[in-house]
């Protein structure tokens, strides 16, 4: 059916079917005291989308980095700032593994 060959009684109809839903929604959402939200109107409005402040941002943060330092057993000072020493390898380190690695690709081509 084309949608030009709709009539003006089908069309009053359409909107009366419409009126009758959005009537119905109403008295649903006022019935059960806005428990129920329509999803699409805040999508529609651009308001479904929460912000938050910085300081409640680094306060969750801090929360969370704490609750890590004690899960791991660290006192969360270590966390907040101080860097950690990290462990370095040695040149003769490096090149044993990269020397290691060339003899390994060297068995893989030759194996082809």
């Amino acid at each position: 059916m084309n949608s030009l060959d709709v009539s003006i009684d089908q069309l009053r109809r359409a909107l009366h079917i419409k009126e009758q839903i959005d009537s119905l929604q109403s008295h649903l959402t006022s019935l059960l005291s806005g428990a129920i939200q329509n999803p699409q109107s805040k999508i529609q409005n651009g308001t479904g989308r929460r912000t938050m402040s910085a300081s409640a941002r680094a306060r969750i943060a801090a929360a969370q980095r704490a609750r890590w330092a004690k899960l791991k057993g660290r006192s969360s000072s270590i966390q907040n700032g101080a860097h950690r020493r990290r462990n370095k390898m040695s040149a003769a380190g490096r090149a044993a593994i990269a020397a290691a690695a060339r003899a390994r690709w060297a068995r893989h081509r030759a194996g082809k």
